[in-house]
């Protein structure tokens, strides 16, 4: 039976409800009809129009889109707590469970059969990532401009070049290749739409981050630099969790040295396992560097910028959409992240030593992800089959 548009859950029901949704949370960005379900048709927290609305707007910014779909419910069901409770109840199940995969990880996997199934699982995760490049690139790649920023991204990622960087001169550049297509230039004029005073308290939250930021700059370094590099990641993973993986990628393994590529495949593997965006892979980094605090601090920054920007937009967003200039700026964006994504495609697959085995591992991974089949069952399946041939 579907509530009244209009009845105000309490912050317990929102937690408890979403916490269930977040216990089956495979799929990703799929799990957005789920979060529409339970929102608009089974509770009616949310119209159905202003959850389109939402939806549109995660796609925008940066971050996990089923994770930010389910804060935008809570914020439109019961303001800034009741998203706080829908995203800290939908992660829950996947950072606990990735906990748990992460202290059996250190402890057994250099167990032969281990070995195997994670030589496995890490071919598997490069069929994931060119499924996804495949994916992304067929809704934003069309025409020869789109061609040429992706394949530069893409060259400068492999040539070792910052992500971050190419994010931002992807920017620069749409605003210079797609101005054509900028329409309406009256929309600067028209200003910024009033604020909702119920989303405008959120400065002393930004305070509050930059003063831990300072305590841990100061107590002690290695957990300033985790929380540092998380935030960093969520802050420019625009187009989704897979956006953040070539940002991880560079800072993880590249710029840190915390761990090889192949450990980072086989975190990126276990995320897959759980419920949840795979950017719940920082949960597994967190602790390969610092043990259970580092899981903690390395989940609550991964997920704590893009939180901010879409508490901080919703009263924006219908006007600041619009605006010619942001439109081509993100499009530049978007590309960028084909380019990045095909860069860590290539970068995943240079590390793996190939021969007939793991190479047939790869084409049955892709051929079923491209097939349609869920990622958790080709996990599965892929890491058994693993276990037996390799």
């Amino acid at each position: 039976m579907e509530r009244a548009l209009g009845e105000k859950p309490s912050l317990w029901q929102i937690f408890s409800q979403f916490l269930r949704l977040g216990l089956t949370a495979f799929g990703g960005p799929a799990m957005v009809a789920y979060i529409r379900e339970l929102a608009v048709k089974k509770k009616g927290w949310v119209s159905e129009e202003a959850f389109k609305d939402g939806v549109a707007l995660v796609q925008t910014i940066p971050g996990a889109t089923a994770m930010q779909a389910a804060a935008y419910a809570g914020l439109r069901a019961a303001g800034i707590r009741g998203a706080l409770c829908s995203y800290t109840g939908f992660a829950l199940p996947a950072f606990l469970l990735m906990l748990c995969l992460s202290v059996a990880y250190r402890k057994g996997h250099e167990i032969p059969a281990v070995l195997s199934v994670f030589s496995g699982l890490q071919v598997i995760v490069i069929a994931m990532v060119a499924n996804a490049t495949i994916n992304f690139g067929r809704k934003i790649i069309r025409k020869w401009k789109d061609w040429c920023l992706g394949i530069g991204a893409a060259a400068f990622l492999v040539s070792g070049g910052s992500p971050i960087l190419a994010i931002c001169v992807s920017g620069i550049a749409g605003a210079v290749l797609y101005k054509s297509s900028r329409q309406g230039e009256s929309a600067w004029k028209a200003g910024l739409p009033n604020v909702n005073t119920e989303y405008r308290p959120w400065w002393p939250v930004v305070i509050m981050l930059i003063a831990v930021l300072l305590v841990l700059y100061l107590a002690d370094r290695k957990a300033f630099d985790l929380v540092s590099l998380m935030l960093k990641i969520d802050l420019f993973a625009f187009g989704g969790g897979y956006a953040s993986l070539p940002l991880m990628f560079h800072e993880v393994v590249e710029a840190k040295g915390w761990m090889d590529s192949k450990t980072l495949m086989d975190g990126i593997a276990l995320g897959q396992i759980t419920p949840g965006p795979i950017v719940i892979t920082a949960a597994f980094v967190g602790y390969y560097v610092m043990g259970f605090l580092g899981a903690f601090m390395g989940t609550v920054a991964i997920f704590t910028p893009s939180f901010l920007i879409l508490v901080l937009t919703v009263p924006y967003f219908d006007r600041f959409k619009e605006l010619p200039l942001f439109r081509a700026v993100m499009r530049g964006v978007l590309v960028s992240f084909v380019g990045l994504l095909l860069a860590v495609t290539i970068r995943f697959a240079m590390d793996i030593h190939w021969s007939p085995a793991p190479a047939l591992i790869f084409l049955a991974a892709f051929a079923a992800l491209r097939y349609g089949i869920e990622i958790l069952w080709v996990v599965l399946c892929g890491g058994a089959v693993a276990a037996l041939i390799l």
